[in-house]
């Protein structure tokens, strides 16, 4: 085929094609970009695999990823920010910047929010993407495409911490060792966290969690003893948890494991309605905090990264073209490694 613009696209469930798709030209306020780096994230392969996450259901062809970087190509009138040439990360939502949650500094729930890779919306694993310019962010130039890539999952951990105040000398479980999880484990280290706990029911996942710097690790089986076994390594129960599976034995060995006191956020997905031991949360005051992707978060992810705080390229364990997307796909189902990037530059 041609490649004009050559794209990765979900036409309905389990029914992945690269296609060339017309190359995009940026409007007002908005740049073209030339793609990069992409990572997969495991809601690319929920999509893929299921057609749908939620309520978000696919309906029509939709270009797949929302973990991008890459180098200004065109600049939109009314773009001062940016320029041809400039290397940038992606931050893959945008807002309506007009409503209550938008103007409170909350644009993550602002109910227009268009997030790349998300139906309706078109992701990034393509030659050529438009993005607004204001969600772009230059990278300085000892950061990496590849770093830039990952600044979205990285971002997704600030996040979390932030929603459950990880502070210094703080004790830590995270539940759940995937790409996420160890992103959490960086964050909550890089913000002084005294130890950090991980579970999972994978133990090569265990290991490299531990490679990461988790202090301990747990593999996962009943809530209660999981959460015995949680306690004994602290000396005591979790200050805060962070919660990355969405399963719910996780989420009832979050409860059982967090001090009285002790905050939970929910960062996995799990099924729609689950049997929790409420009651205990209730007894211990635990909040249980939600969220969804994250705002205001990529300059402090940028920064960390920046800074040497975080190391994000220790995650990246394979790497793809965009013309070889299918076989990277297939390695994430597979759940190969870690992080799974793809380059989307013509070779």
């Amino acid at each position: 085929m041609a490649d004009l613009n050559l794209s990765l696209v979900l036409y309905d469930k389990q029914d992945l094609r690269l296609r060339d798709l017309p190359v995009p030209e940026p409007g007002f306020g908005e740049v073209q970009i030339s793609i990069h780096d992409v990572g997969i994230c495991g809601s690319d392969v929920n999509y893929w695999q299921n057609g749908r996450i939620g309520d978000f259901v696919v309906t029509r062809p939709m270009v797949m990823g929302h973990e991008p970087s890459g180098v200004v190509s065109k600049v939109g009138d009314g773009v001062v920010s940016l320029k041809v040439g400039d290397r940038v990360a992606i931050e893959p939502g945008v807002p309506c910047r007009t409503c209550l949650q938008c103007k409170t500094g909350r644009y993550n729930l602002c109910g227009k929010l268009k997030y790349c890779a998300t139906p309706p919306n078109d992701g990034t694993l393509t030659r050529y993407f438009v993005h607004a310019a204001d969600f772009c962010f230059k990278l300085p130039d000892n950061v990496s495409m590849e770093e830039g890539a990952m600044l979205q999952p990285l971002a997704v951990a600030v996040h979390a911490c932030n929603r459950v105040n990880v502070n210094l000398g703080a004790t830590v479980l995270v539940c759940g060792a995937g790409p996420i999880g160890l992103f959490c484990v960086l964050t909550a280290i890089a913000r002084g966290a005294a130890k950090i706990v991980i579970t999972d029911i994978n133990e090569d996942r265990l290991k490299y969690a531990k490679k990461v710097g988790a202090d301990h690790i747990v593999l996962a089986g009943d809530p209660q003893q999981t959460a015995h076994a949680i306690q004994d390594l602290l000396g005591g129960a979790a200050d805060v948890t962070i919660e990355c599976s969405g399963a719910p034995s996780s989420v009832s060995t979050a409860i059982y494991a967090t001090a009285a006191g002790g905050r939970i956020v929910l960062v996995g997905f799990g099924p729609a309605e689950v049997k929790l031991p409420l009651i205990s949360a209730q007894c211990k005051e635990i909040d249980i905090i939600g969220m969804t992707t994250f705002a205001n978060s990529y300059p402090a992810a940028l920064a960390m990264v920046t800074s040497g705080h975080v190391d994000v390229k220790q995650l990246i364990t394979h790497r793809y073209k965009l013309e070889e997307s299918l076989d990277a796909f297939e390695a994430a189902r597979r759940r190969e490694g870690v992080k799974i990037i793809i380059n989307c530059q013509r070779t």
